[in-house]
């Protein structure tokens, strides 16, 4: 039988043991943690837009089939236009410690600024559909690749088409986007590039802002101003479908030849009847894949950046039988 003293140093024996026991416990342990999967903002222009809404889709489908690779954060704004909107969107990202970005830039210089904050915070970015300023991004020292189609080559597809079935000398007129993008300045210079090939009369270029009602009043308003007009080149479907009704309106259905650029399915529709004549498709639901699986490589292998062409094809009624 133990003494009082004895079992005194035995209690203290034992709280000894119980804190060496809770010591070892809050030491980091020696083995291998699981690491987290990479988290990927994919951060679109709007989502009123079919292009952007399968572009979302395809996001969303790519991420189920690849689940244990990577988790998916995907937002877009309400207004092509909303500038503000996107900048706050990569600001979020940032906050909710994404490990990358997949951006599809509303415009090409304004989101620059954001972009670099998300740099600096570590993140890698990457850039789809719109290509960002190059003089923007070197003024602020990044290098940021673009993973995406050539709209210029794009565009003079769609453009040459139209020019086969239009005599030298017919007036066209060019319904542009917002012109602060580079895809729709490229996508300009690749429908002057064909008009001036086929020896085609351009009277008229303005921007439908990507917007279907905007087009609709560029469109009614170029049909009152130039009744000579043979076609209008739309550099997207949403504005194709403007001018389209702007040309029921005004009673030329069977006078004015229309293309545009996208491929989204109402107007996939039409040029099966014909009412749209071509359009190009930069496969919507690839896109945005595309650039993930580009942030996935980047964040696997730590490689510098470099751009990335993916395909734009010409789809006409032939192409759709």
């Amino acid at each position: 039988m133990l003494g009082r003293e004895g079992g005194r140093r035995r209690l203290v024996l034992v709280g000894l043991a119980g804190l060496a026991v809770a010591i070892t416990a809050c030491r980091p342990q020696p083995q291998a943690q699981t690491p987290g999967r990479p988290r990927i903002a994919l951060v679109m222009k709007s989502l009123a837009n079919e292009f952007f809404l399968t572009m979302e889709k395809g996001a969303r489908e790519h991420q189920a089939k690849n689940a244990a690779r990577y988790e998916l954060l995907a937002n877009g704004i309400k207004d092509e236009l909303d500038v503000n909107a996107q900048a706050s969107l990569v600001e979020q990202m940032i906050a909710q410690k994404a490990d990358a970005i997949v951006l599809a830039p509303a415009d090409s210089k304004a989101l620059v600024a954001a972009c670099k904050r998300a740099a600096d915070a570590g993140l890698v970015v990457v850039n789809i559909d719109n290509r960002l300023d190059a003089a923007a991004l070197a003024e602020r020292g990044l290098r940021i690749p673009f993973v995406g189609p050539d709209n210029r080559k794009g565009a003079r597809q769609v453009g040459e088409h139209l020019a086969r079935t239009l005599q030298r000398g017919d007036a066209v007129a060019i319904i542009e986007g917002v012109p602060t993008t580079f895809n729709a300045q490229q996508r300009k210079l690749g429908f002057q590039d064909a008009i001036e090939a086929a020896g085609l009369r351009l009277v008229a270029s303005q921007s439908g802002e990507w917007e279907m009602a905007k087009a609709n009043q560029v469109a009614a308003a170029l049909l009152g101003e130039h009744p000579e007009l043979k076609a209008f080149l739309c550099a997207n479907d949403n504005m194709a479908l403007g001018a389209v009704a702007a040309r029921k309106a005004a009673g030329k259905e069977g006078a004015v030849r229309i293309v545009g650029f996208d491929d989204i399915s109402a107007v996939a529709e039409l040029v099966k009847t014909g009412q749209v004549l071509a359009t190009a498709d930069q496969h919507a639901g690839e896109l945005a894949v595309f650039g993930i699986e580009y942030a996935l490589e980047t964040l696997d292998k730590k490689s510098p950046p470099a751009d990335r062409e993916t395909p734009v094809d010409l789809v006409t009624a032939e192409t759709l039988r």
